[in-house]
């Protein structure tokens, strides 16, 4: 390999892991279909603790699949390699498995649709400029900007650095050919806030292309801010409340709405959105999408795993559930096509979301807790996963925040559970804030107000 097929970071040129995978590609037999996937990274992670640094790494990720399917009998092979004699190794590796598989009547690679790949450069050139050096003062001023942020901050569980550089290409026997670059640089931190022998805990986060993006002042105001408020909160008392949402825990609860709308988990009838399209699922002020061609968004990226082109799927419009999201295998069985929402998990091929988005509104958040008038603002939610039913829409989650009194915010609360279903959250929505802010997750969020769920307290 020459030195100049390597970029500045060391990782292999996309177009040379693409040449790679289409010597695969042509490789493969009369009668089968031949997917090749290949990708390698970089990411560095380092830790701020007590002034010195914790830990720190960088580590270097290479990995290949290949998938061969024959009448319907799909094989795959993986490894940690993408010199050509291994690929061509794990092409008859691949073929071996198929052979000794199940046949499955829609097992395909996917087709080329026509969708052109969004206009995006997800690779910013200053990631280069950092040396480890920059990036530890980062990890090491964040700490201390927190510390140094109120008199009452007491501890810092951590504060980290983290960036990532990926290179990847995907091709298949039916013409999918796509190479991309992308970067990423985020800075986090978990404080802690201690008054009259009470102790509490709040974050804060940023997310970027590169480490020039982050902003280590902001990001430390928004966790001091974040853990002070709540100390000396009391458990709520229980009942009937309207309840608005930070944008930080909006982002989780349409994150896990947007896998309720994934094609497979309609095709196999586990979701409460199924068989729905064209109904009203939601308050007109609710308007849901995923939008990976939004450069703002940490998920962004020109192509799917399947090599298809990454575009903004519209799921709820004003209300109306209008879309699903798909891969070729779902988009095929339940008509339509993919909406390049393909995502693979190690072998497995999948369908998720990238980016959704709660469109925001045009209501400042200070309306949105005006329009409320008496209530709970929730800053944290905990157990969501594990909280929720995916088939039914019910779930059950720690929350805590602040009461909301007079359209103001009031005294902290913690220890209090919030239920009720997604499908009637949707539905019951009041107000959508302007103020829509990334997170790093699959999703944004906006202040959202929501009329009363039900809050079990004191």
């Amino acid at each position: 390999m020459s030195a100049a097929s390597k970029n500045a970071v060391g990782l292999d040129d996309p177009e040379e892991l693409l040449q790679r995978a289409d010597a695969v590609i042509a490789a493969a037999r009369p009668g089968e279909q031949v997917e090749v996937s290949l990708g390698e990274s970089i990411d560095t992670e380092i830790r701020a603790y007590g002034g010195a640094v914790e830990s720190l790494s960088s580590a270097r990720s290479v990995g290949a699949l290949v998938r061969v399917i024959v009448g319907g009998r799909s094989g795959v092979a993986t490894t940690t390699l993408t010199d050509p004699e291994t690929l061509a190794c794990l092409l008859v590796e691949a073929r071996t498995n198929a052979a000794d598989a199940g046949v499955d009547p829609v097992a395909a690679v996917a087709r080329p649709d026509g969708v052109a790949q969004p206009d995006l450069e997800l690779y910013d050139p200053r990631f280069e400029l950092l040396s480890v050096d920059d990036k530890v003062d980062l990890a090491l001023a964040l700490e201390a900007a927190v510390m140094s942020g109120d008199p009452r901050m007491s501890g810092v569980e951590g504060a980290d650095y983290g960036d990532s550089v990926v290179v990847s290409a995907v091709a298949n026997t039916a013409g999918i050919r796509a190479a991309q670059r992308e970067s990423g640089a985020g800075l986090s931190v978990y404080a802690m806030a201690t008054e009259r022998g009470e102790t509490q805990t709040g974050f804060g986060f940023a997310v970027g292309r590169s480490a020039q993006e982050l902003s280590v002042e902001t990001t430390a105001a928004e966790a001091v801010a974040r853990t002070v408020q709540l100390l000396g909160a009391t458990k709520p008392p229980s009942g009937k409340m309207n309840v608005v949402l930070d944008p930080w825990v909006t982002a989780q609860f349409i994150g896990v709405i947007a896998e309720m709308l994934s094609g497979e988990e309609v095709r196999k009838g586990r979701t409460p959105f199924a068989d729905r399209l064209g109904q009203a699922v939601a308050s007109n002020l609710v308007t849901l999408l995923d939008d990976p061609t939004d450069p703002r968004a940490p998920g962004a990226s020109l192509t799917d795993d399947e090599g298809l082109a990454c575009r903004r799927v519209n799921l709820i419009d004003g209300g109306t559930l209008v879309g699903y999201l798909h891969n070729s295998v779902t988009g095929g069985v339940l008509g339509g096509g993919s909406t390049g929402s393909a995502i693979r998990s190690g072998s497995s091929l999948s369908v998720g979301p990238r980016a959704v988005r709660l469109m925001p509104g045009q209501t400042p958040r200070p309306d949105v807790l005006a329009a409320v008038g008496d209530g709970v603002l929730v800053t944290e939610v905990s157990g969501l996963h594990s909280g929720v039913n995916p088939t039914s829409g019910d779930f059950s989650c720690g929350v805590e925040g602040l009461l909301i009194r007079n359209g103001c915010v009031a005294e902290p609360i913690r220890e209090a559970i919030v239920a009720s279903t997604l499908q009637r959250m949707l539905t019951d929505v009041l107000a959508v804030g302007d103020d829509e802010t990334w997170f790093p997750v699959d999703a944004s969020g906006v202040t959202l107000a929501i009329e009363g769920l039900s809050l079990a307290g004191a």
